[in-house]
């Protein structure tokens, strides 16, 4: 089987690039992109205040979601308060990670209530920083959510708690002759030059791009296999390996992983 490649945005809130996205949803349309869009329900995160509030924001998820674009909860304000790497273990900082029950539920809660209010229903759970616990799964499988785009997997699946896992281990693209592989992207630091390497990938790569829904229509009831454990295991190690020999091992937030 060849290689897949899901892209995923980051970090989608009122106060986003919006410079840049116009490029970036040009190029999508273009060639027939459906990404995963992590939207912040309520964004407190000053670094990703990069233009001032874009009063038409839920109008225009609701025109991505309508578009057949998949709409993922990105945590609740993007805020920062443990220093809890959580179940992904590749950061030291989290919204939810280590926190009580009752606060993550409070949390959760609100968020699901922004987006009921907006007529938005997520399709599948984002944590900021990839870094959340056993907590927050039972919390939003409890609350009606059972899909999590995150974790070091090759392909998609279904834990024994009823969880779909769509793994998430690239922040561009790289060439991968089998796999699912989901491409993170940051743009509220990208500039014209991003936008140009953006369109040039998606080209390159554009017969081997699938839709959120194709990975829960082909993935939907698949169970973890050896191969992918032996691939969470391995990969974070090579990641971390490579980022301390890089002195970059800080965070992902930013887009810097390799």
């Amino acid at each position: 089987m060849t290689a897949k490649y899901l892209v995923r945005i980051d970090d989608v809130c009122p106060t986003m690039n919006w410079h840049v996205w116009p490029g970036v949803e040009t190029v999508l349309l273009r060639w027939g992109i459906k990404p995963l869009l992590a939207v912040i329900p309520d964004n407190q995160d000053d670094f990703l205040k990069s233009c001032p509030p874009e009063k038409t924001f839920w109008e225009q998820v609701r025109a991505w979601r309508n578009w057949g674009w998949t709409i993922g909860l990105h945590g609740y304000q993007h805020r920062y308060v443990t220093r809890d790497p959580g179940i992904i273990g590749i950061n030291n900082s989290s919204e939810f990670a280590g926190l009580a029950t009752e606060v993550q539920a409070a949390k959760l809660q609100m968020a699901f209530e922004i987006f009921r209010r907006e007529g938005i229903r997520p399709d599948v759970w984002i944590a900021p920083a990839h870094s959340f616990d056993r907590t927050t799964l039972k919390l939003l499988k409890e609350m009606g959510l059972r899909r999590i785009s995150d974790g070091f997997f090759l392909f998609p699946n279904l834990d024994p708690a009823g969880m779909l896992w769509i793994p998430q281990q690239f922040w561009r693209f790289r060439p991968m002759q089998f796999g699912v592989w989901s491409v993170c992207l940051h743009i509220n630091s990208w500039g014209p030059r991003d936008i140009l390497r953006f369109e040039q990938d998606v080209e390159r790569y554009s017969g081997k791009i699938i839709s959120f829904d194709d990975v829960v229509t082909y993935y939907g009831s698949r169970r973890l296999d050896w191969k992918d454990k032996l691939f969470e295991v391995a990969y974070p190690q090579f990641l971390r390996m490579r980022l301390m020999l890089r002195g970059r091992w800080k965070h992902t937030l930013t887009g810097s992983m390799p």
